[in-house]
C-alpha cells in the first residue's frame, strides 16, 4: 500500500506541474512578448539617439569647416593686400604672379612657352611646344 500511495502522490505531483505548465505557459509567452516589445522598443529609442547625435556633429563641423574656409580667405586677402601695397599697386602684384608662375612651372615638359607683348598687355601662347620645333643650325 505503502507503495501506490506514493505513486499516487507522484502521479498527484506530475499532475499538477502539467497543470502548473498548461496554464503558465501563455502567461508566460505574454510576458515574453512584452519585454521582447520593450526591448525593441528602446533599441529603436537609442537609435534615434544615435542618429541625432551623428546629425548635430554634422552640423558643428560643416559650421566649423565653414568658419575656418571664412578665416582662411581673410588671411589670404591681406596677404594679397599687403603683397599689392609692397609692389606698388595690383598691377605690380599681378606681373609679379605671373613672372612667379613662369618661375614654377619653368621645368614642366609640357609647359607652354608664353611671350609677353609690349602693346595692350596681352600674352600670346606659342602655337608649338618646344620641343617639336625644328631645330635650326644656327640659334
Amino acid at each position: 500500500m505503502r507503495g501506490i500511495g506514493s505513486m499516487l502522490v507522484l502521479a498527484g505531483l506530475a499532475l499538477a506541474v502539467v497543470v502548473g505548465v498548461l496554464l503558465g505557459l501563455p502567461t508566460y509567452n505574454v510576458y515574453r512578448k512584452q519585454m521582447a516589445g520593450k526591448a525593441a522598443y528602446e533599441q529603436a529609442v537609442q537609435d534615434r539617439r544615435i542618429r541625432v547625435l551623428e546629425a548635430q556633429a554634422a552640423l558643428d563641423s560643416a559650421r566649423l569647416t565653414a568658419q575656418a574656409e571664412v578665416e582662411r580667405a581673410r588671411g589670404t586677402n591681406e596677404a594679397n593686400r599687403i603683397m599689392a601695397q609692397s609692389l606698388g599697386g595690383p598691377e605690380n602684384y599681378l606681373r609679379w604672379a605671373y613672372i612667379d608662375m613662369l618661375r614654377e612651372t619653368a621645368d614642366q615638359q609640357d609647359r607652354q612657352i608664353i611671350y609677353i607683348p609690349t602693346e595692350a598687355g596681352m600674352p600670346i601662347l606659342e602655337a608649338g611646344q618646344r620641343g617639336s620645333r625644328p631645330a635650326t643650325g644656327g640659334n
